[in-house]
């Protein structure tokens, strides 16, 4: 008799990984040994800087780190953050019970989900958005409502055209600026609308900040939490991948309201034992050191955003540069949809860019590139975009 697996409903439910395709297509090309300028994926390509890595093989020989940590992290390293975000934004959080410790920021964004929405509820998403928040509903079994991101509200959502029938089952919102994938940033008076927002329809507002510290043209990214009253409604995640150059670390916080914290330690407590203790160690060396690093690698952003949006303007190729974030937003020339000019790019330029419908319907109409490779790079991707004639 033949044995079967029968998958939990919950399996069934959960969307398409959407980059792990894009990989799929990216290597078929690099496999048949094409020069494939990657751009499409969100892959810090600079290395952790050095004092943070010789942290960690320090700590490594600590013995105290060789046995299991806190179930909800190290002191020292909740205080690390919160000294980062009273420094940075003026935000003060109580170490104890304002902050959780994530395994990477992605983890605590499918974690929310579950501690908050049954079947049944609605959860109000960015459209386009990053895809992981798909995710987390999917597993918690409830609905989501888009909210349309355009050009024409500079890419921020526009809280008076949610249905009022999404409105009134909604419990939980994700908001992100920098945002991926339009590399929008928001102004103070978005999150004052929003705190009010929130607080008028009884939604939770969890602030994906993951691209908080990289803003272009002398202007700072604004932190949800400076807001008065933000605590109250909702919480912020920070991640140490984008501002340190730490992806593969995965060290990530979640910040701002007790109850909400103390769900997430709860629903932690039954998934892990925290981080490896040298990791903690040295995500605070990161935090509470000399931020020079963080200067030095938002100015190589900047620097390859200039190089490309010149390359860009000498092939026709026309779009706002980007305020924040490592990512550039870029309209698709007619009659291709995103999908098809994206297979096009990397068929014919061996250049890979992530097609915007995968990050939501109102993605459709764009292309997103990453700022992830140097500006010679960059520019020869445009060059061999620019000799396919689409722009002329």
């Amino acid at each position: 008799m033949e044995f079967n697996i029968t998958p939990a409903n919950r399996m069934q439910g959960l969307p398409t990984q959407f980059f792990a395709t894009l990989v799929k297509k990216a290597n078929v090309q690099i496999a048949a040994g094409h020069d494939v300028i990657n751009l499409g994926q969100g892959n810090p390509d600079r290395p952790t800087p050095a004092h943070i890595v010789t942290s960690l093989q320090q700590a490594a020989n600590n013995p105290l780190y060789h046995k299991y940590p806190p179930f909800s992290g190290y002191a020292f390293l909740k205080e690390a953050v919160a000294k980062r975000y009273l420094e940075d934004y003026g935000v003060t959080l109580d170490p104890e019970t304002e902050v959780a410790v994530l395994f990477g920021g992605k983890t605590g964004l499918v974690e929310l989900a579950q501690c908050l929405l049954n079947p049944g509820d609605v959860c109000l998403v960015p459209d386009p958005g990053y895809p992981d928040y798909w995710s987390g509903v999917a597993l918690s079994g409830a609905q989501m409502s888009p909210m349309p991101l355009t050009a024409n509200n500079a890419f921020l959502p526009d809280y008076s055209a949610i249905p009022q029938a999404d409105l009134e089952q909604a419990k939980l919102m994700f908001i992100n600026y920098p945002n991926n994938p339009t590399g929008a940033t928001a102004p103070m008076s978005f999150y004052e609308e929003t705190v009010e927002f929130a607080k008028k329809n009884q939604v939770v507002v969890a602030s994906d900040f993951a691209y908080g510290a990289i803003g272009f043209d002398g202007e700072k990214p604004i932190s949800f939490l400076q807001v008065p009253g933000s605590k109250e409604v909702g919480i912020e995640f920070y991640t140490m991948s984008k501002t340190y150059n730490m992806a593969g670390w995965r060290v990530g916080f979640a910040l701002g309201n007790r109850e909400i914290i103390q769900l997430i330690n709860l629903m932690q407590d039954h998934y892990y034992c925290s981080l490896f203790g040298g990791i903690q160690e040295a995500a605070a060396t990161a935090l509470t050191g000399s931020q020079d690093c963080v200067e030095e690698l938002v100015s190589v952003y900047e620097s390859r955003r200039q190089a490309l949006f010149t390359a860009l303007d000498s092939i026709g190729w026309k779009a706002e540069p980007s305020k924040g974030s490592f990512f550039t937003w870029l309209p698709v020339p007619k009659p291709y949809t995103s999908t098809e000019f994206a297979d096009l790019l990397l068929e014919k330029a061996n250049v890979v860019v992530a097609p915007g419908i995968g990050f939501g319907a109102h993605g459709e109409g764009y292309v997103r590139l990453a700022l992830l490779a140097s500006e010679e790079r960059l520019t020869e991707a445009v060059h061999r975009i620019g000799r396919l004639g689409l722009f002329a």
